[in-house]
């Protein structure tokens, strides 16, 4: 294995842990630091909130372990870089204090609705499919809830950033971000990676003006420097070029070394997503715009299941009592012991079925949807129900592997899987059956950390460009080949069971919907 003496501290904020991160140019994780966060808190039911001093707070603690406990010599560390959560808004007053708690993108608050679409409008969307899909959308900018609630807040905002751009400023004292980082309701132009202007309907939708919003630099371009207060604060050497990266999902899917819409990289993390790379402008969903990438100019189509593998931890509140005690007692995580629990359980989990749309979609499959598992029968156990959901995630990508092949007319030839979920043996195998490819697995888990040191790694010259990096700082340390009995199996349940659930329980969905209020009322 080759080491190199440059260093990058990469940055990681995730939904549950703030991670910083050594990483040298031949992508060898030298040394880490995981700090767990508490992802939100709520006041009301369906609000997901947390203040943003405590996000800083643990940002802090975390870098300030890392060179506490290092005996590297500081010098080798040669730039800083930064990814964070996507979606989670903060307001700031003139001073760059929060005016407000962060409004993570957990949250389920609704506004109501602002005039756009008009009447006229709505016709057309309406016959093109799209008018609740707009509707929807509308009311969950936090911007108008915001302008709504709180308009006395709204007023005194100086800035209305993402968490990523509340930590470059605290670390520089600069109010810009990266184009890596735009995912989210605000006033952007996904195809042109630039702000809008007030005629875009992204602008009619989320009326955030300009004055409120930072500068925006390509990923790996300069944010700023860090400086001498951040310094004190964080521990890390002043003066370092804090270099742009993307967002945790983008840098993903770069640190899984995938940089062509021919491979596909699966996230199985708190979200679960499948998404590919391309130079074009590639919609999955008709009128739904790729997220940018942590390429410059480049773009990540994406099919999002929301809830992904939270609901491992679902699970392990509900039905994992018994691992979690045991855990405690072994120091073994409660998933390891989940994995081997369903080492004895079959392909298909004795035909246990799960669609995994614990939380709706804006589109995919449609904001009625709910979870469903169907086919119990006496011989199942919470075993089962543990295989199934595991199955389920497979089967949901799937169906958005099939719908982006079909859409962006490319031919998707392997898939590497990232996330806590990767780490499951039985995970990874049953990806490679369900999708009849073989499952690769990136060398290390810290592929967000990565990602982003890739674009400071290229950002500094150390590269000449992304393909050079790629090759130097990515490989794969597992491959999980296609069990052909397996597959026989999965083909079936996902053709003639699984692909046919949501049609079926549609008609359901809808009336308990009607009926419940779920979640429009939260």
């Amino acid at each position: 294995m080759k080491f190199s003496d440059e260093l990058i501290l990469s940055i990681d904020a995730g939904t549950q842990s703030i991670r910083a991160v050594f990483i040298d140019l031949n992508g060898n994780i030298i040394e880490i630091v995981k700090t767990p966060i508490e992802p939100y808190f709520s006041e009301f039911a369906g609000w997901a909130e947390q203040e943003p001093d405590y996000y800083w707070q643990k940002l802090t603690e975390t870098t300030k372990a890392l060179f506490n406990q290092t005996k590297i010599d500081t010098k080798r560390i040669k730039a800083v870089t930064l990814t964070t959560q996507r979606g989670t808004v903060i307001n700031l007053d003139k001073n760059g204090n929060a005016l407000r708690p962060a409004i993570t993108w957990l949250d389920q608050r609704r506004a109501e609705e602002t005039g756009f679409p008009s009447k006229f409008m709505k016709l057309g969307l309406k016959a093109l499919g799209l008018n609740e899909s707009i509707l929807h959308a509308v009311k969950n900018g936090e911007c108008n809830w915001i302008k709504q609630n709180q308009s006395d807040i709204w007023e005194k905002t100086h800035k209305y950033v993402y968490l990523s751009g509340f930590f470059t400023f605290k670390l520089t004292g600069e109010y810009v971000d990266s184009i890596g980082n735009m995912v989210g309701y605000m006033p952007f132009d996904y195809k042109n990676h630039k702000w809008t202007n007030s005629k875009h309907i992204n602008y009619k939708m989320f009326p955030v003006e300009r004055e409120k919003l930072v500068e925006l630099v390509k990923p790996s371009e300069q944010l700023a420097v860090i400086s001498e207060k951040a310094s004190i604060e964080t521990g890390i050497p002043k003066g370092l070029p804090l270099m742009a990266a993307g967002s945790d999902k983008s840098s993903e899917v770069l640190g899984s070394g995938v940089f062509s819409p021919e491979t596909a990289c699966l996230s199985y993390g708190t979200t679960a997503t499948i998404q590919t790379s391309s130079k074009k402008y590639l919609e999955v969903i008709p009128f739904f715009p790729p997220y940018p990438s942590s390429i410059p100019e480049y773009y990540n189509t994406e099919v999002m299941i929301f809830r992904g593998f939270w609901m491992i931890n679902w699970f392990k509140k509900e039905f994992g009592y018994r691992e979690v005690e045991i855990a405690k007692k072994t120091g073994k995580l409660p998933e390891d012991l989940f994995d081997e629990m369903i080492s004895k359980i079959p392909p298909g989990s004795m035909g246990l079925t799960l669609q995994p749309y614990w939380s709706p979609g804006t589109k995919v499959p449609g904001l009625e949807a709910k979870g469903a598992i169907i086919g119990f029968g006496d011989v199942h156990t919470r075993a089962h129900i543990y295989r199934a959901i595991l199955e389920g995630l497979a089967y949901a990508l799937k169906e958005g592997m099939i719908k982006t092949e079909k859409n962006t007319k490319v031919k998707i030839d392997k898939i590497r899987v990232s996330g806590g979920g990767s780490q499951s043996k039985n995970a990874m195998q049953l990806t490679a059956d369900i999708f009849n490819k073989p499952a690769e697995k990136p060398h290390t888990y810290e592929t967000s950390a990565l990602g982003a040191a890739i674009n400071a790694a290229v950002g500094m010259n150390f590269y000449n460009n992304y393909e050079e990096a790629v090759k130097n700082m990515c490989r794969i340390s597992e491959t999980y080949q296609p069990i052909k009995a397996n597959v026989e199996i999965y083909e079936k349940l996902y053709s003639d069971v699984y692909s046919k659930m949501y049609k079926r329980l549609q008609p359901l969905y809808n009336q308990i919907r009607s009926i419940v209020k779920y979640p429009e009322k939260f």
